[in-house]
């Protein structure tokens, strides 16, 4: 799965670099045998409690002492194997140094979001926003999410703020069945069945599509 992610990146065209940061030998060996860099993450920073943000940070960090320093910076989540190498490239080209420092991949929502129901006590639910719940989808702006698969940020605004979520942050819409997340094994079984679908899964499975 890390390998349509490895490869969507080097197709893009975007980076000098394309790094895998991990602390798992098979994740490495993997990482390494599609043309990666391997990035050995510190035994802190290998946790559950763990932020991506930190990881990112800490390797620029790194980088920086060593003599490199970088001006754009792409995380991207092998989680998301379906995100190809043009919306890799997509994203990146929102980054206007200045006026964009932030951009992301984002997607649709399949259910309204407005009327989200948070639970408390005694499995009670109620509305997250009581002020939009009653209303009609055609009343609110359009609204999308991040689809967690991939950030571009400049790096300078990106140390100063510590964030992805950025002031002036633009977003590259991707379809949902290119904004699969894989959480679940269910979200695994779907990304399956697109991957077969659209000829993904085989023999060439290698394939530079993603």
């Amino acid at each position: 799965m890390i390998g349509y992610t490895i490869e969507a990146a080097r197709e893009s065209g975007c980076f000098d670099r394309v790094v895998v940061s991990t602390e798992d030998p098979e994740i490495a060996e993997i990482a390494s045998s599609f043309g990666a860099e391997i990035d050995h993450r510190s035994p802190k920073l290998a946790t559950d409690q763990a932020k991506v943000i930190d990881i990112c940070l800490e390797f620029l960090r790194r980088e920086a002492n060593e003599g490199r320093r970088w001006t754009v910076m792409a995380c991207l989540y092998a989680t998301a194997p379906m995100r190809s190498s043009y919306d890799i490239r997509a994203t990146v080209d929102l980054l206007k140094p200045g006026r964009c420092d932030f951009a992301m991949a984002v997607t649709d929502y399949a259910l309204a979001p407005h009327q989200a129901l948070k639970r408390e006590a005694d499995n009670v639910l109620v509305p997250m926003w009581p002020d939009l719940i009653e209303k009609r989808a055609s009343e609110l702006p359009p609204l999308v999410v991040d689809n967690g698969s991939t950030y571009a940020v400049t790096v300078e605004a990106f140390e100063r703020l510590k964030t992805f979520y950025g002031p002036n942050l633009r977003g590259h819409e991707m379809p949902r069945d290119r904004s699969i997340d894989i959480d679940t094994r269910e979200d695994y079984k779907f990304a399956l069945w697109l991957a077969g679908r659209s000829g993904l899964c085989g023999e060439d499975s290698r394939s530079s599509k993603a």
